[in-house]
C-alpha cells in the first residue's frame, strides 16, 4: 500500500522526492492556450472588471480589447504546474507566495510556454520529513514560430516534499527483535508468568541426561533470640 509520503500531488505513487528537486533544475510545464470563452466566464465569476467582461468597452480602451484576469493567468500556470510536476512528485502543502507579477495582457487564443525553476532547497525545521523547495514560475507568449515573444507571468513561492522513504533492512529489524529483553525466553511474554515458580535451570551431564543444577541449601534467617527472663 503507498503511504501517504510516497503518494504524488493527486495522489498517485510518487517517483520524485525532495532529493530529486535540487537548485537549478528547471522543468518544462508545456504549453497552454488561453481559452476565450473559459477566459471571460472566470472573470464573470471571479473578477468581473470591464476589461475582462465587456468586449465592447475593452475595444475602446487603451487594451484594444478584452485581456484575461490576472488570477484565470495563474490559474493556468498552476494546472501545469500539478499535470506535469506534482503529479509526480511526493508534494504537500505550499507555506505560500513570495511573489506573483502579471507583467503583460494575456488575451484569448494567446499559447503561453510554462516552466518551473528550482532555486533552492533545504530540509524544513517546522515539518520533520519533508523538505522546502523555493521555485520560480513563468509563463512566457509564443510566437507564431513557436519562439518566445514576451514574458507574461513570473511567481516565487515554496513548496513543501516528502524525503525519500528509507527502506528498512530486514537483517537490521531482526537484531532488534533479539535484543528485546526476555525476546529468547519462552513464555517470556506471558503474563501469567510467575518468575517465582520458574524451575531452575539444567546443563546436559556427559551422559547427556539433563541435570538440574542447584545451589546451596537456603538459610533461614531469624531474628535475635527473645532474651530470658529472671525471676
Amino acid at each position: 500500500m503507498t503511504t501517504p509520503d510516497s503518494r504524488s500531488g493527486t495522489g498517485r505513487p510518487a517517483e520524485l522526492f525532495f532529493e530529486d528537486l535540487v537548485p537549478g533544475l528547471s522543468v518544462d510545464l508545456g504549453v497552454v492556450s488561453v481559452d476565450g470563452d473559459e477566459m471571460v466566464a472566470f472573470a464573470r465569476r471571479f473578477d468581473p472588471q470591464w476589461y475582462h467582461v465587456d468586449p465592447d468597452l475593452a475595444a475602446a480602451s487603451r487594451h484594444g480589447g478584452l485581456i484575461a484576469s490576472g488570477f484565470y493567468t495563474v490559474s493556468l500556470f498552476m494546472r501545469a504546474y500539478v499535470d506535469h510536476l506534482l503529479s509526480r512528485a511526493a508534494a504537500d502543502a505550499s507555506p505560500g507566495l513570495e511573489e506573483l507579477r502579471w507583467l503583460a495582457p494575456v488575451r484569448a487564443g494567446d499559447r503561453l510556454a510554462v516552466r518551473v525553476d528550482v532555486m533552492g532547497a533545504r530540509p524544513s525545521t517546522a515539518r520533520p520529513g519533508l523538505g522546502t523547495v523555493s521555485l520560480t514560475g513563468t509563463m512566457l507568449r509564443l510566437g507564431p514560430d513557436d519562439r518566445p515573444e514576451q514574458e507574461v507571468l513570473r511567481t516565487r513561492f515554496r513548496g513543501w516534499f516528502a524525503l525519500r522513504p528509507v527502506a528498512a533492512d530486514p537483517a537490521d529489524v531482526a537484531s532488534t527483535d533479539a535484543d528485546q529483553p526476555g525476546a529468547d525466553r519462552p513464555g517470556a511474554d506471558r503474563p501469567d508468568s510467575d518468575p517465582g515458580t520458574a524451575a531452575p535451570p539444567t546443563v546436559a551431564s556427559s551422559a547427556g541426561v539433563p541435570t538440574q543444577v542447584s545451589g546451596p541449601a537456603p538459610t533461614q534467617v531469624s531474628g535475635p533470640a527473645e532474651p530470658q527472663r529472671h525471676n
